[in-house]
């Protein structure tokens, strides 16, 4: 028998027809004044919700809200990735101007340390979390927004928590129409992890708009694999492992678009002539490559503030949604050359 999912307050502003910050006054303030925030009827149903519903108040996310400790925790699944340690970047330095600490911890992308380190997390009496490692399906955000945690995503969405991040969908748009007007009509994928919405948003993206222009990228020129160098070249590897060969290669990171790389020039495939080639992100290293790489712009710095500031807003009861920040096409060798 599967248990019931424990009411939070989300699902009592849901139920009820209000915002989640009017519940969460009206619950945080049952023994004091809860009709300052709301007129007596929206009281008495959001009362009757919450004990119908089992509601039981999380008193860490209480001790939160009552004694601030200006410290915020950042889960992210490596820091030595370039793009998490340029968000981490902008959060740090957004929350140093409002003199709150932050701290950094790994997650590895595994499951049971996402979960234990949160907990570490709440042990140091964080004001709030930000993920930069969200995994699609996976039940654990759920069950951290169940305790009435506040915390925002970035990077990564998932579900309808709050969340900063690019805009991938669109990123993935502006590549299929680049390669579209180049005349790159047979495109292979290199799509990332399954479980990250960046990859998977990017791919979509790109397929949707090809198939828009009457093109249907075939399931087997996608691979999912990781998103730094030596995925990128294992999957390039498969993809080329026999003619006949795309031609031209989306790779939703610039460092998995450098693993393939290598894998063409094995080939003896010239970049662009033979294969046009496209990264995301827009690192450093893309631009001083020996073929310099047409990539996705992503605004890295400014989702990091984003997401710190967004926090911030949920902390001080004010009402907050998800950004999709705008990426940038930008054009260079790896795709016309010269």
């Amino acid at each position: 028998m599967t248990a019931r999912r424990p009411m939070t307050q989300r699902m009592i502003a849901e139920r009820v027809g209000v915002s989640i910050t009017t519940v969460s006054r009206v619950l945080n303030d049952r023994e004091t004044e809860p009709g300052r925030w709301a007129s007596s009827e929206t009281v008495a149903a959001i009362m009757a919700a919450a004990r119908e519903g089992g509601y039981r108040r999380n008193p860490h996310a209480a001790s939160l809200r009552t004694s601030r400790s200006d410290l915020v925790g950042v889960l992210v699944p490596r820091l030595q990735d370039f793009v998490l340690a340029t968000i981490y970047e902008g959060i740090d330095e957004a929350a140093a101007e409002r003199g709150i600490s932050t701290f950094v911890t790994n997650s590895l992308d595994r499951p049971e340390l996402q979960r234990t380190r949160t907990q570490s997390m709440l042990d140091r009496r964080v004001d709030g979390l930000i993920f930069g490692d969200a995994h699609l399906d996976d039940p654990f955000l759920d069950e951290i927004a169940a305790q009435d945690v506040p915390f925002v995503l970035t990077s990564r969405r998932a579900g309808d928590h709050v969340a900063v991040t690019c805009d991938d969908l669109a990123g993935g748009r502006l590549v299929a129409e680049h390669l579209l007007s180049l005349g790159r009509r047979d495109v292979a994928i290199l799509a990332g992890l399954p479980f990250a919405s960046t990859g998977r948003e990017r791919t979509q993206g790109l397929v949707d708009a090809f198939r828009a222009a009457g093109v249907e990228v075939p399931e087997r020129r996608i691979v999912r694999n990781g998103f730094d160098a030596t995925a990128g070249r294992e999957a390039a590897e498969r993809i080329f492992a026999e003619p006949p060969y795309p031609d031209a290669v989306f790779a939703t990171n610039d460092f998995a678009a450098i693993g393939a790389m290598g894998v063409l020039r094995d080939k003896g495939l010239r970049i662009p002539d033979d294969v046009a080639l496209v990264g995301y992100n827009d690192t450093p290293l893309a631009e001083s490559i020996t073929i310099s790489l047409t990539t996705i712009r992503s605004p890295m710095h400014t989702m990091g503030r984003r997401a710190l500031e967004t926090l911030l807003d949920m902390l001080a009861g004010r009402t907050v949604a998800s950004e999709r920040l705008t990426p940038e096409l930008v054009v260079r060798g790896s795709t016309v050359g010269r």
